[in-house]
């Protein structure tokens, strides 16, 4: 039997570019679920920095995506649009949003909606799908990360940085992340990486070479840019794959391209909000198979550094600009 839902909900919106100041609570009419979407009452929203860039209107929404932040949630699905078929009323899942998380509702994909692994709550499971889809895509379908290579991950402590440690352990490989101080890198070591570097105060590519006895990183996810492109390139392995998700320090930069043609490299990246829906689509069909399985035994686990109320979304904003953050934030609405 179809619920009874309200006209509005609450939303945390962006009443104009600028601090985490600008977002405000706002009502609007509830969302509604299209052709091939579920209607998912949120119960938590996860944080990630493309809602701090699209504060910032540096990263504005795909045509035809909510114009409010968040790109994860977890929650029970409470209506259903026309040709979907998996979920009923009253599942509960985890979905990666086009955007138009940080709300009471959010239409999804049915297809971007996943089971909440066995043993999490809404929280732990809202703190999944953008990372968890981000590290898939770039560091196993992009990068072709293979059993016994090793990796290279800068900002280990991330919410991206700590998901890609697991899941690169979780398939064989040796991994090596950078981090801003000791405790970071401590964090890192716990959540598996063989190796950590401290680039505050040690050079990552010597370090890397010395760890490697000289041979380099076969894949390196990077989401720095800047002066790291050229770094990259040196601290790279003969047939090396460099993945950029984003660039913190710039999308400028000075590069010797010697190097790229000397040692064979790839370097590609990508972005997950503007892809299409059945890419998207084959990113979960993927992580349901080979990851959820992992996270439900207690293999691998989402890191989260801090929960806030729904209402204080400004102040999550503001957290994490510090940097001082080690894995996820999440905001919760129960």
């Amino acid at each position: 039997m179809p619920l009874s839902l309200p006209e509005s909900m609450q939303v945390i919106a962006i009443q104009e570019p600028g601090g985490p100041d600008v977002l405000n609570p706002e009502e609007r009419r509830i969302a509604v679920p299209y052709e091939g979407e579920v209607l998912i009452k949120v119960s938590a929203a996860g944080i990630n920095r493309p809602d701090v860039l699209q504060r910032q209107g540096a990263y504005p929404p795909p045509k035809g995506a909510s114009d409010l932040p968040g790109l994860e949630v977890a929650g029970t699905i409470v209506k259903l649009g026309r040709n979907t078929s998996r979920y009923k009323i009253g599942d509960t899942v985890c979905a990666l949003c086009p955007g138009g998380g940080y709300a009471q509702y959010v239409a999804v994909p049915e297809a971007h909606a996943l089971p909440i692994p066995d043993g999490l709550d809404f929280t732990q499971a809202a703190a999944l799908p953008e990372t968890f889809f981000t590290v898939w895509t770039n560091v196993i379908q992009r990068g072709a990360l293979q059993s016994g290579e090793t990796l290279l991950i800068h900002g280990g402590s991330s919410g991206i940085g700590t998901t890609a440690i697991q899941i690169a352990k979780a398939r064989g490989a040796i991994v090596i992340a950078t981090a801003g101080s000791d405790e970071k890198c401590q964090a890192c070591k716990s959540l598996g990486a063989d190796h950590t570097i401290n680039y505050q105060t040690t050079d990552y590519v010597d370090a890397v070479k010395d760890i490697t006895s000289g041979a380099g990183a076969n894949v390196i996810l990077d989401m720095v840019g800047g002066d790291y492109i050229e770094r990259n390139y040196k601290a790279a392995a003969i047939e090396g794959r460099i993945i950029q998700i984003a660039f913190l320090n710039g999308a400028i930069a000075e590069v010797d391209f010697t190097r790229l043609m000397i040692k064979r490299l790839t370097h590609t990246g990508s972005t997950l909000r503007p892809q299409s829906v059945a890419a998207k689509a084959k990113i979960a069909q993927e992580l349901e198979a080979d990851i959820w399985p992992l996270i439900a035994n207690g293999t691998i686990a989402p890191r989260i550094d801090k929960v806030f109320k729904f209402e204080d979304a400004a102040a999550a904003h503001a957290y994490m600009e510090t940097g001082a953050h080690i894995g996820k934030l999440v905001l919760t609405l129960d």
